[in-house]
């Protein structure tokens, strides 16, 4: 057989039969579903879609869910940063249970770490009756809010960075340093470059975990109105009172404003890419 007529053999199928069946399953189970509660918000009239979605609670549920998920993004891209390194760069007795021990909260029920975590930080708690003596209240606020997301989501920071460092070339820090660049250095024009891409994913995933949490919230924030009600609760309590229209209507400025904020991120995170390819070119 010539060389210009070979033809590589793919082990999937070919193009077209692929982007079938991608599309057909994202229909089943994204597409359609989203459609259905975006069919039901308009069920109702305009008129109660803006009043249910402008009502001083429901904005007060927004500020509180996006800001208190961003807030927690943060942290858990910091910590989950240090946590990855250290799992990374060292060797210490224990590091294969502190390895497990990162993924606890992907299979621990979030009911069950909403409790634990309010056992914790309320004024008798462990933790609470040292805070509190200082000022510091952690249950029934926000603060408790962004914790009980913040134990949530690490774990999507830890295991988007934890490969990348694992694949980094030690031989570029160390010629860096041979060349007279200093700890600072090395990090900024080294080592941040690298993970950059992979932090930005864990922050996105942490992010968007975070708006949809509901039961490790609860119990912490304590529900209270206009202050540390979150907008998946507000969805929750409109269900049980059979109000479709206006739990669908909250939960379609979630997803339009989750879905532009994803879309930014993703869009970042694909031209920074494309500059990474371009200096190493």
């Amino acid at each position: 057989m010539a060389a210009g007529t070979f033809r590589k053999a793919n082990i999937l199928p070919g193009f077209g039969p692929a982007l079938g069946y991608t599309v057909f399953y994202l229909s089943l189970i994204v597409l359609i579903p989203l459609s259905a509660v975006f069919l039901k918000s308009v069920s109702s009239t305009w008129a109660h879609f803006v009043e249910t979605v402008t009502a001083p609670k429901v904005l007060a549920a927004y500020r509180l869910s996006f800001g208190a998920s961003f807030v927690a993004g943060l942290v858990s891209s910091v910590v989950g940063f240090l946590i990855a390194w250290v799992l990374v760069r060292y060797e210490f007795p224990g590091k294969a249970l502190a390895d497990a021990l990162v993924d606890l909260p992907f299979a621990l029920p979030t009911a069950v770490a909403g409790i634990a975590l309010t056992s914790l930080y309320t004024e008798n708690g462990w933790l609470g009756r040292y805070l509190i003596p200082m000022g510091i209240k952690v249950a029934f606020t926000p603060l408790g809010v962004v914790i009980a997301l913040t134990f949530i989501g690490l774990p999507f920071v830890v295991r988007s960075v934890q490969p990348v460092l694992a694949d980094a070339d030690r031989e570029l820090e160390e010629a860096a340093t041979s060349l007279g660049a200093t700890r600072v250095q090395v990090f900024t024009k080294v080592i941040a470059p690298m993970v950059g891409p992979s932090l930005l994913t864990g922050f996105a995933m942490a992010f968007a975990r975070a708006l949809g949490e509901y039961g490790s919230v609860i119990f912490i924030s304590g529900n209270l109105p206009m202050k540390t009600e979150i907008a998946p609760l507000l969805i929750v309590t409109k269900l049980e009172q059979y109000d479709y229209a206006g739990a669908t209507a909250i939960a379609v400025v979630m997803l339009v404003t989750s879905f532009v904020l994803l879309l930014g991120i993703n869009m970042f995170q694909r031209r920074t890419r494309r500059y990474m390819e371009a200096d190493e070119a």
